[in-house]
């Protein structure tokens, strides 16, 4: 399917540039109306259920269920070599958890087969006084198919090799494009505040950094291919997909949000 085809069906966006549409609609609807296997990559972090300004809570099993039919969708509409990258946080569980991983209570019901899960380390992030301090987060690697799918290995590999020169019978032992990077990844989170706010900060609570972001569209997708962020939030999605000349198609339901995206596209254009 052609970005353009997509664009058809879903109708005019609140915002629009070459290979980029952002629509301020509930992401459930509008998926809906793209057809099957149209979609190549899917990346997004979802309303994690705990009263954030830009959520409404729900009952758990509500939540759960909630949960369950977006990724049914994002399921229909994954090609078949296609890859689903999920960030979900964590929620307390009455009597049981403080602070339980969600894809733990959702294992069960994505269609998708999981290949890994990856820990995205920072530095920054609260205290605990009586806990060990928060310093990750979590990335769910799906794809569609297990034996067929998009892995661009030598686009994202670490040139900080600790032994370039390392040789075995005379050759070198190492890739001279770099190593593999590890399911453990070190990015900076992206800050706020007076004096340590990052330069990609935008008025969003809830932002990835771009280098993140930047990794798993390389790893898992095509330029010209099709990305999708059914929450797209700040836009982040958006601005990593067309500096990598992808197509972008991003949802999300407050305008407000939509409009920081947009901002954020178009200063990014104009670099």
């Amino acid at each position: 399917m052609q970005f353009n085809d997509a664009i058809a069906l879903l109708g005019k966006p609140y915002f629009q540039t070459h290979n980029c549409a952002l629509y301020n609609q509930d992401c459930l609807a509008a998926m809906a109306l793209l057809p099957s296997l149209s979609i190549n990559l899917t990346v997004t972090s979802p309303p994690y259920n705990i009263g954030k300004e830009y959520e409404k809570p729900l009952l758990l099993a509500n939540y759960l269920h909630w949960c369950q039919k977006w990724i049914a969708q994002i399921h229909r509409v994954t090609v078949l070599n296609g890859a689903f990258w999920l960030n979900l946080g964590y929620l307390s569980l009455p009597h049981h958890a403080k602070a339980i991983p969600i894809a733990y209570l959702l294992w069960d019901k994505v269609p998708f087969y999981l290949i890994q899960e990856i820990v995205w380390h920072y530095q920054a992030g609260v205290a605990g006084s009586k806990f060990f301090s928060p310093r990750n987060e979590k990335f769910l690697w799906y794809v569609k198919n297990s034996q067929d799918y998009i892995f661009n290995l030598d686009d994202i590999r670490d040139p900080n090799v600790k032994y370039p020169n390392q040789k075995k019978h005379g050759k070198i032992k190492v890739n001279l494009k770099g190593k593999n990077p590890t399911d453990v990844w070190e990015f900076s989170k992206v800050t706020s505040g007076k004096n340590r706010s990052s330069k990609e900060r935008t008025p969003h609570p809830a932002q990835f950094p771009i280098a993140v972001i930047e990794r798993i569209i390389k790893a898992s997708s095509h330029p010209q291919d099709i990305v999708l962020d059914p929450f797209m939030g700040s836009g982040t999605t958006a601005v990593v997909a067309l500096n990598l000349q992808r197509c972008t198609i991003g949802f999300e339901i407050r305008e407000s949000y939509c409009e920081i995206a947009a901002q954020r596209i178009e200063k990014y254009l104009k670099l």
